[in-house]
């Protein structure tokens, strides 16, 4: 029998492990800048050296972004490099409408997983994003695209579905650049993003009460609804740069 000795986990995986969720949860959003290493120690009650090990491991896989003399960022999602996603798209011409279809596969069943998954700490960042949405809409009259992509990336880190959590992650490129392409268009656009808020409010609310069927429908609502509004709208069916993202 090939039994191999059990071996206690390195305390730079464990912090490696931390910042990337905080990452996938969209605590810490894109081009946000994360805490010094000296203070993500103390937090964490381990060594600059452990934490130090774990920021080089998440700049390598392209999460983070150290800037001489500035800091650590989050890398934005316009330049990150090496998505494996943008090697399939390379040579096809990818409309956004292709990219709502993807996001109501995913996003649905994310959702109907979240409410069957979801730890109170999810359910709290979840609720986290939904006011950062809310506050946003009532200081500026609109939704920022990271508050938005924070709500489904939060709710996608609920399902503990390591490989749903990576291939969204991985297609977060193409999903900041599609939210971003309808918050744009909705500025032109009455009471669209009070729908959309409360659209939103309706897939955490179902989410939050273990409703998985409801919550998936709620989320596919949300999804077709903005699909037909740029349909009503008549917006033209652009191809999406995709390719250009991870160059």
């Amino acid at each position: 029998m090939n039994i191999r000795p059990i071996k206690p986990r390195r305390i730079s995986s464990q912090v490696f492990e931390q910042i990337r969720e905080l990452i996938y949860r969209g605590d810490f959003k894109s081009g946000q800048q994360i805490p010094p290493e000296r203070e993500l120690a103390t937090s964490m009650q381990v060594s600059r050296t452990s934490v130090r090990n774990a920021i080089e491991k998440l700049v390598h896989l392209g999460l983070l972004k150290q800037v001489q003399g500035q800091g650590t960022f989050v890398s934005s999602p316009e330049q990150r490099e090496g998505n494996p996603l943008s090697a399939g798209m390379s040579t096809d011409e990818a409309t956004f409408f292709d990219l709502l279809e993807v996001r109501i596969g995913l996003e649905c069943k994310a959702a109907h997983l979240a409410a069957l998954r979801a730890t109170d700490s999810d359910i709290r960042g979840i609720a986290k994003s939904l006011r950062e949405m809310e506050e946003g809409l009532a200081d500026n009259g609109a939704i920022s695209t990271a508050s938005d992509t924070a709500f489904h990336m939060a709710i996608t880190f609920s399902t503990k579905n390591p490989v749903l959590i990576h291939l969204t992650r991985n297609f977060y490129d193409f999903l900041f650049v599609g939210i971003k392409k309808n918050l744009c268009h909705m500025e032109e656009i009455d009471l669209a993003f009070e729908e959309v808020l409360s659209q939103h409010r309706e897939v955490f609310a179902h989410i939050k009460a273990r409703e998985p069927q409801k919550a998936y429908d709620a989320m596919h609502r949300h999804l077709v609804y903005v699909q037909d509004l740029f349909e009503r709208r008549n917006i033209k069916q652009e191809n999406i740069p995709l390719k250009h993202l991870a160059a």
